[in-house]
């Protein structure tokens, strides 16, 4: 304490000892934040995810061809086809993705600074819980950025999210919406034990070094790496995904049936088709999304008085 301000003190009565107030307890942040980050990171990056999908439906494997293949029969807005499907499903699993992994830490005592499997032990707990209820939105999604990679005669013809979702229910039936569940959550699960948990495992890392303090430089370095564990470990899901929940004929949405019929035409490597795009996408969107989450937070801090103003 200053001398000015011990001046300034009042006298305690004697043998009255000073002590310091409790901390206060910093509030939570919204549940819904990160799934906001996640729909503005996937809009910009939608582009790069409707291409992946179309290679890993469509068994093509040139990347760059499949983009201008879009852009000569659609145009430039054909790059932003079934956008509406994007957004029902980040604003469905990412929410849930997000407020799951928090409450998870909570349940099993683990916080950002935790070993590693404590992470990912929440990560796959929250996975787990967002691939389920995320379901139907990642059906609608695929099956609205994998139309186009169709034949005429075989596409859904979905007019956006909404209508894709009432459409499926009366023509498909309520068990639709369950389609290629058990891959979607073990991709799910996948993700988020990866994605979630090595993000906040790298940036924790990166901050016992003297080289880096809690800024944008962490925050990207740490979501870059995040990025390329995520893409490596999830591809296997997410190609038995697409390809299941792209699947419309009877007995063809079956999880063995689809590694039967890519395996004898395609080999063991079918499991990372689409690999480069799938990075492409995922890598860029995992930095998109931590860096938003990161400053959507410090925009409730300063919002709560909490900071002076939101700094990168």
């Amino acid at each position: 304490m200053s001398r000015a301000v011990q001046d300034a003190a009042p006298p305690l009565p004697a043998g009255e000892k000073v002590t310091s107030l409790p901390a206060k307890k910093k509030q939570p942040y919204p549940f819904w934040l990160g799934g906001v980050a996640a729909t503005i990171a996937a809009s910009i990056t939608h582009p790069l995810d409707l291409t992946k999908v179309r290679l890993q439906a469509s068994g093509d494997k040139r990347m760059i061809a499949s983009i201008q293949k879009t852009v000569r029969t659609a145009g430039f807005l054909g790059l932003f086809d079934g956008i509406t499907g994007t957004w029902m499903r980040q604003m469905s699993y990412s929410v849930c993705r997000f407020w799951a992994y928090d409450e998870s830490k909570k349940l099993i005592g683990a916080d950002n600074k935790s070993p590693a499997w404590k992470l990912a032990l929440a990560g796959s707990m929250a996975g787990g819980i967002a691939g389920l209820v995320g379901n139907p939105g990642e059906i609608v999604m695929v099956r609205l950025q994998g139309d186009f990679a169709k034949p005429p005669e075989k596409r859904f013809n979905y007019k956006h999210c909404f209508d894709a979702l009432f459409r499926m229910v009366k023509e498909e039936g309520v068990s639709s919406l369950g389609r290629g569940v058990g891959p979607n959550v073990f991709r799910a699960i996948l993700m988020n034990a990866s994605q979630l948990a090595s993000y906040d495992f790298f940036k924790a890392e990166l901050l016992k070094t003297p080289y880096f303090d809690d800024n944008i430089y962490c925050h990207f370095t740490a979501s870059f790496a995040a990025g390329t564990v995520a893409t490596t470990v999830c591809s296997p899901a997410d190609v038995l995904k697409s390809r299941i929940m792209n699947a419309s004929g009877p007995g063809s949405n079956s999880t063995m049936a689809v590694i039967r019929q890519s395996f004898a035409n395609e080999g063991p490597m079918f499991m990372f088709k689409g690999w480069v795009p799938a990075w492409s996408r995922l890598q860029p969107t995992t930095i998109l999304i931590f860096l938003t989450f990161e400053q959507l937070k410090n925009l409730v801090d300063w919002k709560r008085g909490t900071q002076k103003t939101p700094e990168l």
